[in-house]
This record gives C-alpha cells, sequence and structure tokens, in this order.
C-alpha cells in the first residue's frame, strides 16, 4: 500500500508540475504574442507619422506650384492642374502608405482680431445663432481684446467673468489662438466645434490671416454668405468659377458679384493668402485608422516655416472620403 501510494502522490506532483508548465508557456506565448502586436503597431505609427510628416511638406510644395500656376492651361479631363486650399481633400500615394491632405488658406477665414463685427455676426447668424446670442458674442469678443473695463451694450468684461464659478479675467489684449474663443462669453463646446455634420466656428475663424478683409478666392461658402449683399446664386458661381481661374487675376470679382460689389467692397480682397492651415491623415494600407498632424505654415517664395505645429491631431472631425 506504501510503495502504491507514492507512485499515486508522485504522479499527482508530475500532473501538477506539467499543469504549471503549461500554464508558464502559455502565459509566455500570449506575452510574446502581445509585444510581437505592440511592436508591429508601434512600428506602423511611426511610419504612419513620417507619411503625415511628408503630407506637410507635399502640402507647401503644391502650395508654391499653385503661386506658379494657378492660371495655367487646365489638362484634359481635369478641373485644374493644381491643389485647392479651400479644405477640398487631396490625396496620394507612397510606396508603403497613403495620406490626405486638407489645404486651407486663412485668409479665406474672419481674422477675430481684425474683421469687421459685421461680418463676425453675419458668420454667426449663418452658424444658426440666434440674432441676440449673435449680438453678445460678437460684444463680447471686442470686449475681451480691447484694453479698457467698459462693458459694450451685449459685452461681458471682467467683472462678468470674475463672477463664473471658475473665475477668471478678461485679456484685454488679441486672441493667440481661436480656442481663446471657448473663454468668450456665449461661445459654447457645440458651437466652437461643431457636430456631427454641422460645421463649428473653429472651421471659418483665424488669428492668422493678417488682414480684416475676406480673400473671396479661398473663402468658404459660410464666410462668403456673411458679406453684405451676397447671395447664394452669387457665393456658388464665385465658388464655381474660382475652381478653374483666380478672380482677381481674371478681372473678374466686379462682374461676378454685380450690383451688390459697391457694399461689399470694404471688406473683400481676392487672390492669394501667404498663411495656409495643412491637415494630414498618414495611414498604412489597408489599415482605416492613421495618424494626424494639423500645421499652420507661412509660404514665402520658395521656402515655408511653421506657425502651429500640433503632432498628432485628432480626426474624428475630418469625415475623409472614399478612395
Amino acid at each position: 500500500m506504501m510503495i502504491g501510494s507514492q507512485k499515486g502522490v508522485a504522479l499527482l506532483i508530475v500532473m501538477w508540475v506539467l499543469a504549471a508548465l503549461m500554464v508558464i508557456v502559455l502565459s509566455f506565448s500570449y506575452m510574446t504574442r502581445i509585444e510581437t502586436r505592440t511592436t508591429i503597431a508601434f512600428k506602423e505609427g511611426i511610419e504612419e507619422k513620417f507619411i503625415s510628416e511628408a503630407g506637410i511638406e507635399m502640402a507647401a510644395s503644391e502650395i508654391m506650384y499653385r503661386k506658379m500656376n494657378i492660371n495655367a492651361p487646365v489638362e484634359a479631363g481635369r478641373e485644374s492642374n493644381v491643389w485647392y486650399t479651400d479644405g477640398t481633400p487631396n490625396f496620394f500615394s507612397l510606396e508603403n502608405g497613403t495620406c490626405l491632405v486638407r489645404i486651407i488658406d486663412e485668409s479665406g477665414k474672419v481674422d477675430i482680431n481684425k474683421t469687421s463685427e459685421l461680418i463676425m455676426k453675419g458668420l454667426l447668424l449663418n452658424l444658426g445663432v440666434k440674432e441676440e446670442d449673435a449680438s453678445i458674442i460678437v460684444d463680447s469678443i471686442q470686449d475681451w481684446r480691447d484694453t479698457d473695463d467698459l462693458v459694450r451694450l451685449h459685452g461681458a468684461e471682467s467683472s462678468y467673468y470674475m463672477a463664473l464659478p471658475n473665475p477668471y479675467r478678461a485679456k484685454n489684449a488679441d486672441f493667440e489662438s481661436i480656442e481663446e474663443l471657448l473663454l468668450v462669453r456665449g461661445v459654447t463646446n457645440e458651437l466652437f466645434y461643431g457636430g456631427g455634420e454641422k460645421p463649428g466656428l473653429a472651421d471659418f475663424v483665424t488669428v492668422y490671416s493678417e488682414s480684416g478683409k475676406i480673400n473671396i478666392s479661398a473663402a468658404p461658402k459660410e464666410v462668403l454668405m456673411a458679406l453684405p449683399g451676397m447671395t447664394p446664386e452669387i457665393a456658388a458661381s464665385m465658388m464655381d468659377f474660382r475652381k478653374i481661374s483666380d478672380p482677381n487675376t481674371s478681372g473678374g470679382v466686379q462682374n461676378l458679384i454685380g450690383q451688390g460689389y459697391a457694399s461689399m467692397a470694404p471688406f473683400i480682397t481676392s487672390g492669394e493668402g501667404s498663411t495656409f492651415t495643412v491637415e494630414t491623415a498618414g495611414r498604412k494600407k489597408p489599415r482605416n485608422a492613421g495618424y494626424g498632424i494639423k500645421a499652420v505654415i507661412k509660404v514665402y517664395g520658395n521656402k515655408f516655416s511653421y506657425i502651429y505645429f500640433r503632432s498628432p491631431w485628432d480626426m474624428s472631425r475630418w469625415k475623409q472620403p472614399e478612395q
């Protein structure tokens, strides 16, 4: 009996040892698999980052090319030989991935430091803001920027902001970034960022335009409609015309606008800007996710410099087209 009992104990010990070894092997295999996947994901993430950075360089090159060839003859089968700078997604392929690029001319946006209050209010109304709320936001923007503590009719100064649950003072200086608008009375996250298919204020305002006028060669429809005397028909004609030619160099601005030109003229300019927002999304084939970068660049001659650079950048608000 003693010998049989010892054999049974030995068998149990062997089985427990084998079970322990199997657990160790499976754990090691699982950890190795996880580490391998993590390494691959890290490698692809770095490659996507480089692809996205290449998109910035490509965009700068295309902007320089555009400046030199905006009125070049159009190739057969193409609307234009140059990339658009109105936010239209541009696409190019590399050996190990793809890149989507959006270029937005900042001169086509409403500069919150320089543009007329009339244009700013028109933009807010076009975005669905009520008349009363639009007046509050416009006056509060001016109060935020001016150097005094006098409150405009619908505005807000430090006395208003210091009474909030998380108090702060009005800046009393120009905006350094459009995100500062979120501190201004009346500007909500929903209004600023938009949601779903609805665009936000952030898509149409800037602090980089270097002008108080709206560049009609680059302005999106929402900004064009903020101009006094603008109609949906004129805006649509303007956007169609500039796909094939620049309104300024072709001498067609006044003809396109017609009778509304006199009231609109003090607020508009045309031609090519020098400061651009570039949004890129680099991704590996056939992955849907990617690495986003957002930059603001200033182009002069055959060179460019960075004004703003954010990496990575959240691409969730950018609805990417099918390829």
